[in-house]
């Protein structure tokens, strides 16, 4: 987003819609790769404190997590992106 068109509300929106939809469909958790000093704001933690395994090591505390309600502490080891999003 351009520089003057932020803190405007639209991120803040989006993200809380974004949980608000994975968490009505019954999703565990929402993983993301972004600033962690952003993202703690709306309860992403680094995904290793979940014992969740980034797809990629060099991501390192920007492969964050946010919990849902259907999360269980037993869901732990490697995070894979669905097929369409793991072609980077």
């Amino acid at each position: 987003m351009r520089p003057d068109h932020q803190r405007r509300g639209v991120g803040l929106a989006l993200v809380h819609s974004l949980l608000g939809a994975a968490d009505a469909i019954g999703e565990p958790l929402v993983a993301l790769v972004g600033s962690p000093a952003y993202y703690s704001r709306y309860g992403f933690r680094t995904s290793t404190d979940y014992g969740i395994t980034p797809p990629r090591p060099a991501w390192g505390d920007y492969f964050q997590v946010r919990t849902l309600t259907a999360y269980e502490p037993t869901l732990r080891g490697a995070f894979v992106f669905a097929e369409p999003f793991d072609h980077a």
